[in-house]
């Protein structure tokens, strides 16, 4: 897999480019794929623009072409994920890690709108963190929907 990097966020925290292709090549991905790191008021600007949401959120997905190679951008707001990763008690790594395999599952064609899409994704997901050596990100909120119910 061919993973370029831009960085137009000039937070401290962003992982190194090795690190970022051994987690995105955790998903399977075959082909091309651009990651940019942006601030708070880029990655709000873009989830307003294409997704017609307004605020930042944590990864976007542009995938351009799926066959018979993947073809994607995938953009990370710095802000958020590190707020994210304070809020739900995880490390940083774990967080991006999570980010970046999760980004590139949807390039590949995976979502997860409906119930049985999620399921397979997030099977998808928990399956590539583990073998990153990185806990199960769903396997917390598996347990406390056990224990509501």
């Amino acid at each position: 897999m061919k993973l370029a990097v831009q960085r137009a966020s000039r937070a401290a925290h962003i992982p190194a480019d090795a690190s970022l292709r051994r987690w995105a090549g955790a998903a399977g991905v075959e082909g091309a794929v651009t990651v940019r790191y942006v601030g708070e008021a880029e990655g709000r600007r873009l989830n307003r623009e294409f997704r017609g949401k307004d605020h930042a959120t944590n990864v976007l997905t542009f995938d351009y072409q799926r066959e018979p190679v993947v073809v994607a951008d995938l953009v990370l707001c710095a802000p958020v994920v590190a707020r994210e990763a304070k809020e739900q008690r995880k490390t940083l790594a774990a967080h991006y890690a999570h980010l970046l395999v999760h980004g590139t599952l949807h390039a590949q064609g995976h979502d997860h709108e409906e119930d049985h899409e999620a399921r397979v994704m997030e099977s998808l997901e928990s399956e590539a963190m583990t073998g990153l050596g990185f806990a199960d990100p769903y396997r917390r909120r598996a347990i406390r929907r056990k224990a509501k119910a």
